[in-house]
């Protein structure tokens, strides 16, 4: 069951902003506008950035990269380690397969 929205006030760069929120998405949208407001600082606070719309954008500019960047690395890691498991797996059907025993495969239908 998911609860009703309900309006809440956030404050972003010393400004107020009203969103609505579920009462189940409230934690997380708070670690959200606490982690934008520490990037708007240190943009802010770098003093390579004047005016507020500039460091507001410089500020999504860098959150944009970092997500990309961790997507990235992490769709990488994860295409690896399908790889390595198959590897494994090859590895572990020749060696029982020399001894005279042998396995059968489950596969997720992708080979």
């Amino acid at each position: 069951m998911t609860s009703a929205v309900k309006p809440i006030t956030l404050t972003i760069m010393d400004k107020e902003y009203v969103v609505g929120c579920t009462e189940e998405e409230r934690e997380a949208l708070f670690a959200s506008v606490e982690f934008l407001n520490n990037k708007l600082r240190d943009q802010r606070d770098s003093g390579k950035v004047i005016g507020n719309e500039r460091i507001a954008v410089m500020a999504a500019l860098n959150i944009s990269h970092e997500f990309l960047d961790y997507r990235s690395s992490h769709e990488v890691s994860s295409s690896g380690l399908g790889d390595g498991l198959n590897r494994i797996h090859q590895k572990i059907e020749a060696a029982l397969s020399r001894s005279g025993h042998t396995t059968s495969r489950v596969t997720s239908g992708t080979n």
